[in-house]
């Protein structure tokens, strides 16, 4: 049987969420079933990722970062004509739905964030354009969390055409004893000492505010830990942290990093990855790379988060914004180190089952199929 074949097209510059997960699946795809390629604006960072996976990029001249623009459609449209796929795999591009739509593929949208509907679009005649534009332009949804499949849905979308297929990531290889220690020396961890972790951009809602804050609640309580903000983000903001830092004494006890190539080796010497999102969170990628080496999270009820960990199983959850409760869950753990290493051996067996780079990519061709079934291509 013929392969069939994938474009995808993205209209990100950088390598976030989506380009992340547009990786993950080109590089797990079936090349027995399927072929691909992708299309990304002239420029984008991601041309070469994808380049390095013996998959062919088609650049095209379009306003970057943006889900829809008019003048870009037509563009798409040639180049979709040109590369001649069965399905067109659009994350976040309208334009490139619009376009594939006309060139007459099966296409499928992956919606892969969360955040408060518009009432623009969550109510009377906006709700309805919205659903006829998502539903017209799309055979199948990806919702990358229930979350997701929420936002969606509160904007008039039907529930039967969406998928929920939650983000997968590879495997991460424990660092090496030499190279922990070295890291622990680095940043003044002491034997045996609780360390914790955030690996996110440095921005409001990714509540680095809120962990500082269940810091200072931990360190009246007396406790000794360290917290580890690795990202960089606006830096007006970054200072703002590291002001709060500073004027709270917290200085030996939460770090920031900054901008850091070696992310494996600081998860290896986490003890608990912390997610204290109160905007735009659907799967964390991050939260995944820790539960294949085994560390648990401490994570906010916002969006995703709750779909991903399971309270009590491979981590903790508690209320967005509670800062109180954050520190609550944290002191549990640094406690009661056999609830930690039990939450940390579920977290390995739940991403083993639910969250690596192959089931994810198996669940996307998955969608491939339905909405070639739906467009009539196959039967």
């Amino acid at each position: 049987m013929a392969k069939k074949k994938v474009l995808n097209i993205i209209s990100d510059t950088n390598v976030g969420g989506a380009g992340r997960a547009l990786l993950t699946y080109l590089k797990y795809m079936n090349r027995d079933e399927y072929e691909a390629a992708a299309c990304v604006p002239a420029g984008s960072l991601l041309t070469e990722r994808i380049k390095a996976l013996g998959i062919p990029v088609i650049e095209v001249d379009v306003a970057p970062d943006k889900s829809y623009d008019h003048s870009a459609v037509k563009t798409l449209e040639k180049a979709i004509n040109e590369y001649g796929p069965d399905v067109v795999h659009t994350h976040g591009s309208l334009s490139g739905r619009i376009a594939a739509r006309r060139c007459g593929c099966a296409v499928v949208y992956t919606r892969h964030s969360v955040f408060p509907v518009s009432k623009r679009i969550s109510r009377g005649p906006g709700k309805i354009i919205n659903k006829l534009v998502n539903e017209h332009y799309a055979d199948r949804i990806i919702a990358v969390s229930p979350a997701a499949v929420d936002n969606l849905t509160e904007g008039g979308i039907s529930e039967d055409r969406i998928d929920v297929v939650f983000n997968g990531v590879e495997r991460l290889r424990p660092s090496s004893d030499e190279t922990k220690e070295k890291l622990r020396k680095e940043f003044n961890i002491a034997p045996g000492e609780f360390t914790a972790s955030l690996l996110a951009r440095v921005i409001s809602y990714k509540g680095q505010l809120d962990i500082i804050e269940a810091a200072r609640t931990l360190k009246t309580r007396g406790y000794d830990f360290k917290i580890l903000f690795a990202g960089t983000g606006d830096s007006a903001f970054m200072q703002e942290v590291q002001d709060r830092i500073d004027s709270l004494g917290l200085h030996d006890s939460v770090l920031m990093l900054g901008f850091r190539k070696d992310v494996p080796d600081i998860l290896s010497i986490t003890d608990v990855q912390l997610n204290a999102s109160y905007g735009t969170e659907a799967t964390s990628l991050s939260l995944l790379e820790g539960f294949s080496l085994g560390i648990p999270a401490v994570a906010s009820d916002y969006g995703g988060n709750p779909y991903v960990v399971q309270d009590g199983v491979n981590g903790l959850v508690f209320r967005t914004r509670d800062t109180d409760g954050l520190a609550d869950a944290l002191e549990k753990l640094i406690k009661d180190r056999a609830m930690l290493a039990s939450l940390g051996t579920r977290a390995l067996e739940i991403y083993d089952k639910r969250f690596t780079a192959e089931v994810y990519a198996r669940n996307v061709e998955s969608v491939y199929r339905k909405a070639m079934i739906v467009h009539g291509d196959i039967s």
